[in-house]
């Protein structure tokens, strides 16, 4: 694989620097701190490109992502663009020659990733997800509660939830071509928690999904996404996992992930989790301030693999598994009925 020999030595540059959270700003900060040098901007917004360059005086900006790999010196290129952009841009960018990261998810199909990492192994580059959440204090602490104290015993199942009830945005992400769906924006981040959880290999996926009723009243009309999603995944070790995103549900659930176990419950929630263990014929139910979230150690992990060749934490083929499970569940809702997992 490619390497440098000094952080310095790795060359940034973001495709995309637009949006409402300022995610180009965000990633060559990011880098940075992490002791990479920013190089270039790719967008296609000239206003944007104008920000980029405020904020990091001297960057190059292109208008092009062809002209971007041709003319400048970047050899990691980040990609901050819609979710359906992701493989076409990557493809280019590994085929050139160039470590990619993506914003997750890392694509919308199964296929696409696969194409992803047999392009990035045969040019010998780094092809990863920004999935900086892995490093949550929310499931930095279930990791070792449950996985290393054993707190809870052995895992049953897994069950992840986010919405409410409410008509959604009239933006990108409310397109189902565009985003994937509406299992997949924060679906891949509570897959993610999940999947560092359960180790065993997963071998079915059921997708079950109720659209039509926010559709008339979006810009999107029958694009848009669904009203919400559901997934139940089957592990081989006998666990199972469900997966809710809604914008239907009048009552909504209590936190973003509830793992129960053979002898106790944990509920992750945005701030604090709670633990629910069995003393004396009673439910003592502690509350767990969620630690610091280490997100910053994404990029430095990144940093150190291609520097120091230390490990990769966040594959290709670890991102391939949370793609998998949303690709299996869209086709699942589509087809009514249960598909298997391919690991290829």
């Amino acid at each position: 694989m490619k390497t440098c020999k000094k952080p310095s030595e790795i060359k940034v540059g973001v495709i995309g620097y637009g949006g409402a959270f300022n995610m180009g700003r965000q990633h060559l900060q990011q880098m940075q701190a992490a002791g990479m040098t920013p190089v270039a901007v790719a967008e296609v917004d000239a206003s944007r490109l104008a920000v980029a360059t405020q904020d990091f005086p001297g960057i190059e900006t292109y208008v092009s992502v062809a002209a971007m790999l041709k003319k400048s010196a970047v050899n990691l290129v980040v990609l901050i663009t819609p979710h359906n952009t992701h493989a076409p841009l990557a493809l280019q960018c590994l085929r050139a020659g160039r470590h990619v990261v993506c914003e997750k998810p890392l694509a919308i199909t199964t296929k696409e990733v696969d194409a992803m990492i047999t392009a990035a192994k045969k040019s010998g580059v780094m092809l990863s997800t920004y999935h900086n959440r892995h490093w949550d204090g929310r499931i930095l602490q279930a990791v070792d509660l449950v996985k290393k104290q054993k707190l809870i015993g052995d895992i049953v199942r897994i069950e992840a939830h986010m919405g409410g009830y409410g008509q959604p945005r009239d933006w990108w992400r409310t397109s189902r071509s565009i985003s994937g769906g509406i299992l997949y924006d924060w679906g891949v981040h509570l897959l993610e928690y999940s999947l560092q959880l359960i180790d065993a290999p997963i071998t079915e996926v059921a997708g079950f999904a109720h659209e039509g009723f926010w559709a008339p009243k979006t810009a999107w009309k029958k694009d848009t996404n669904e009203d919400e999603g559901y997934a139940v995944v089957r592990f081989k070790g006998g666990q199972w996992l469900t997966l809710a995103v809604t914008q239907i549900d009048s009552k909504g659930k209590e936190g973003w992930l509830e793992v129960t176990g053979t002898t106790g419950t944990l509920l992750l929630d945005g701030g604090n989790s709670k633990l629910y263990q069995h003393r004396d014929g009673r439910v003592i139910t502690t509350q767990l301030p969620n630690p610091k979230d280490e997100g910053e150690r994404y990029y430095q992990n990144v940093r150190d693999h291609l520097v120091r060749r230390k490990p990769l934490v966040i594959t290709a083929e670890w991102s391939r598994r949370p793609i998998h499970i949303l690709d299996l569940a869209a086709q699942s809702a589509r087809q009514g009925r249960t598909l298997p997992a391919k690991y290829a």
